[in-house]
Order: C-alpha cells, then structure tokens, then sequence
C-alpha cells in the first residue's frame, strides 16, 4: 500500500521557492536510498515540468528515452537524434514554456556513463538566456556532494538549493504505521526513519511477520539492504562491511575495532571518516568534550535498520540461506529487548533539544562516562546543558515493564552530587522510561515513549 507523503515541510517549501523564481533555478536533492527524493520532487514538480528516472544503459539509449518523456509535453521533440547532452539540454531550453523544470533522477548513472556530463551542464548553466530549471538528484552522496560542494568540480557554486534528504523524524512512523508509544518505539527501532521501510512494512501483518518477510527471508526486499547502499557509494563494500559489523556488536573503541581486524588503528581513520560522512556511524565524545579535546571516543552506528541488520541477518546468513527463517526468529526475540533499549537511549538523547523538561530549554545531549568526584568509574545515560549555560540536566534511560523508579532516581542523585561538571549549577534529573509513574518532586520528572515521541518531529 502506497504511504502518505509526511512532513518535509521545508524541503517543499525550499523546492517551491525555487520553482517559483524569475531566473532559472539549479537544484541538488541527494541522500541515501529509499528515503524518499523521488517523491519529494514528484510532489513539488507541476503539471508542464518534465520527470525522467536515469537508468545504466548507454547514453544514447538514455537521451533517445529523456526525448521521449520530453515529446509528451512537446509535441516531436523525440523525432531527431540528439547527438550530445548539450544539445539535448539546448533544444528542450530553446523550446520548452519560460520556467519549466527538467528533473533528471538517478544522475550519477549518467555521469558514470558520460563522465563529460557534469561539464556540459555548467555550460548550459551558464548560459545567460537560459529559461528553465535544471534538478537533479541521486543516492550516491559522495558523487553528489563532490559535483556541487567540491570547488574542483564544474558544478561547484551554482546551486540555488541544495538539499540533503535525511531518514523522517521518528514521530512520523505513528502515522505511517498506525502504532503509538511503546509499539512505535518498538518498530523505529527495526526500520529507523526511512519511509520506504515502513511502506513495506505496512503490508504486513505485524512486526515480527515483517521482519521475517522483509528482512530474514533471502528472497526479501531488504535481505541485502546494507550492501546495496554500501555500493551506492564505494566500490568495495568489505572494509565498509566489516566495521559496521563489529560496532554494531559492541566494538565501539577504535583500539578495539583495530585489533579486530588486525590492523593498526591509524589505519581505519580515514575509512571510519567516510562512514562518518555518509551518515552511518557517528563519534561520541564524553559531555563537555570535543573530538579534538580528548581522545575518549566511541564509534556508533546511526541508523536503526543497519544496527538490527548486522546484529541478527549477517552474522546468520548461513542460516537463513538454509531456510531456517524461525530459528534466527527465535533468537532474536531472546535479546530483541535489548536491541530496542539501545535505540530508545538514542531516542532519549535526541528528544532533549525539543523537551522542556523542568520548563527548561536544553542543548541536544550526550552520554558521559569516566570518574566522578568520590574517584569511582561512573556512567550517565544522558546529560544535556540548558541553553543559557546555568543548567544542568542528568538523565537515566530504561527500557523495562516494571523499572525500579525509586533506584533510578537514587543513581541519577548519586551522579548529581559526584559529577565534576555539575558544581554550582542548579541539576534537573529525568529518567525516560518504558513505563513509570509521574514524579512529584520538585526538579525529578519521568519521560514516556509518547512524551519522547512527540519531540521527535
């Protein structure tokens, strides 16, 4: 079943904007698969504007099927041969109506291709009597942001919108999926913020029946989901493959994840940078730190969908090519509460920025780990500074049915009177937890899935 279009408000409202400008507009979208490009531009283009997906065939194969899409808004534009893209460019700008827009998706597979290509459109771009727009979009990041962001490259400087299309805020899978609280915290935490998951997973009759279909199932849609994203973007997946496997299993120190694989760590520098950069794993550092403050750092991965996968598809790929869909079924329910505890701590810490807890504006939060002032090891869960600086606020986050409240808010008074940062600043304590009951003391509050959920959008 087809999903609603959700949220992108901005995006559309960015796109909008563009379209409307007396002077041609240029417009990058870009982002990993399956969130959504596709439909955000078919959403924003009008009637008269011309729509064309890229495919990998030769590139008169390609121009002879653009004209194509072309001849069903001008009548014999498809009835002569274009024998460059330039030329194709020229004659649809020469002929189109003043203001109509040219998408053409799926880009990088004409720029592999026609390596000329983005050339040949900073020439039409420059044109000074050109008169429509030009969007392109695709889902191979680092080719996109190389051709607009790199000074280098022809492209550079000459977008009026450039829009990096980012998975859907963790509010939106209530709608999507018509669950709420617990059971949407649940389902974000298999298939994350990427819309065309969720459309997948709506056809199925629960959870754990999507999961098998989708997910276990060889024949599934996303059985091999992370290398098809992987190859979007590099042309070997194995070093890629190999970290994200080992830090979604615990290995989270670089020391760690280089002895691992028996290489020095200087080594995965650069190969971490690029995860990084795609927006698959990130780098914490402890509140109050900066990358370049310390060297205490952990490597997470950021996406959901990609934890869940290397946690339970990968490491039982013999498994599941054998058909024994229900034995790795099985096992993954013994720890899948674990797995969702681990993404509602992210969710807890993401939810800070939007949740005035205490009537209290907060800076996004971190975890914090080292030693307190009474010299023992200690670890907080979450700590967030309020926005004026005079504020701190220390949470503990807990996915359990029946969470001892009483001995979280003990912990989270231990971690107020022994962290080093906390001295002379008024400290709120929160515990975001699966279920509770409201706090009635004065600076201690409790935050629900629903509470958490409702920030995140």
């Amino acid at each position: 079943m087809r999903l609603e279009f959700l949220d992108r408000t901005r995006e559309v409202d960015r796109l909008t904007k563009a379209l409307a400008a007396q002077e041609p507009s240029f417009i990058v979208v870009f982002g990993r698969r399956r969130c959504g490009k596709s439909t955000l531009l078919q959403q924003v283009i009008r009637p008269g504007d011309i729509y064309y997906a890229a495919d990998q065939r030769e590139a008169p194969l390609q121009r002879r099927t653009l004209a194509g899409e072309v001849a069903r808004r001008i009548r014999g534009f498809d009835e002569v041969e274009y024998p460059s893209w330039l030329v194709l460019l020229q004659t649809l700008d020469a002929r189109a109506e003043r203001g109509t827009c040219l998408v053409l998706d799926e880009f990088p597979y004409l720029v592999q291709i026609s390596p000329e290509l983005p050339s040949l459109v900073q020439k039409f771009l420059d044109d000074p009597v050109r008169r429509i727009h030009l969007a392109i979009c695709g889902s191979s990041q680092r080719m996109m942001q190389g051709l607009v962001l790199n000074a280098a490259e022809p492209l550079y400087g000459r977008a009026s919108q450039v829009l990096a299309i980012r998975p859907l805020a963790p509010f939106w899978i209530q709608q999507a999926l018509e669950v709420h609280g617990i059971e949407a915290i649940e389902q974000y935490a298999v298939w994350g913020g990427v819309p065309r998951y969720w459309e997948l997973a709506r056809d199925c009759t629960g959870l754990q029946a999507a999961i098998e279909e989708l997910v276990l199932d060889k024949y599934g849609v996303l059985h091999s989901e992370p290398e098809r994203l992987l190859l979007d973007d590099m042309r070997s997946t194995v070093q890629a493959n190999s970290l994200l496997s080992l830090i979604a299993n615990g290995c989270h120190r670089l020391s760690e994840i280089g002895a691992r694989l028996g290489k020095p760590a200087g080594h995965l520098t650069r190969p971490l940078a690029q995860l990084i950069e795609l927006g698959y794993i990130r780098r914490e550092v402890p509140f109050g730190e900066t990358t370049k403050s310390t060297r205490r750092s952990l490597y997470k991965l950021n996406d959901p969908f990609l934890i869940f996968w290397y946690r339970y598809v990968q490491p039982n790929r013999s498994l599941l090519e054998r058909d024994l869909i229900d034995d790795v079924a099985r096992a993954i329910r013994t720890t899948f509460a674990q797995h969702v505890a681990d993404i509602w701590e992210d969710l807890a810490r993401l939810s800070t920025a939007a949740l005035p807890v205490g009537s209290i504006r907060w800076k996004p939060a971190q975890r914090w780990w080292g030693r307190g002032l009474d010299g023992q090891p200690m670890e907080i869960d979450l700590v967030a500074e309020s926005l004026d600086g005079e504020a701190l606020l220390l949470g503990e986050v807990k996915w359990q049915e029946r969470p001892n409240q009483g001995a979280v808010f003990d912990r989270l008074r231990y971690c107020a009177a022994n962290f080093p940062q906390a001295q002379e600043r008024e400290t709120i304590l929160g515990a975001w937890l699966k279920q509770g009951v409201a706090k009635t003391q004065p600076r201690e509050f409790v935050v629900h899935p629903a509470g958490t959920l409702a920030a995140l959008r």
